[in-house]
């Protein structure tokens, strides 16, 4: 298994921000599950998946399917009350940073219970205002 993805099963969970941050591309791409858009760059996609750390109860890595730079991991968590499968597709560049992380998961009410718990960090954290530019 690729370095990068060992230590991602590692940190992910904890949702520390720092952890996180060092996986990643300069110019990485993360798409949420919770809305059709992208964050772009480290420092926003590195917070956004922090507060996720924080919002995720339970969480844990099922199974790993993968090679070379292409990757699915597949979780399992809780959101509030309800319980979760997803997977995380992840994307490694040249130098083994994570240039693509995609995030699919169901049910659609867990997701919806994800978009409300995550849009009440994400008010709090007055670093969004300068990330709105890394959403497109």
């Amino acid at each position: 298994m690729h370095p990068t993805i060992t230590r991602m099963q590692e940190v992910v969970a904890k949702g520390n921000e720092d952890d996180i941050k060092g996986l990643l591309a300069e110019d990485v791409t993360f798409q949420p599950p919770t809305y059709w858009a992208t964050w772009t760059g480290r420092d926003a996609a590195a917070a956004v998946l922090g507060h996720v750390g924080q919002v995720f109860q339970e969480f844990r890595y099922r199974r790993v399917m993968g090679d070379g730079n292409d990757w699915a991991l597949e979780f399992q968590c809780k959101v509030g009350e309800f319980d979760c499968v997803g997977v995380d597709l992840i994307t490694l560049n040249d130098d083994g940073e994570i240039q693509h992380f995609e995030v699919v998961m169901r049910p659609y009410k867990t997701i919806g219970a994800l978009r409300e718990a995550m849009n009440k960090r994400v008010m709090t954290d007055a670093r969004f205002l300068k990330f709105k530019n890394a959403l497109s």
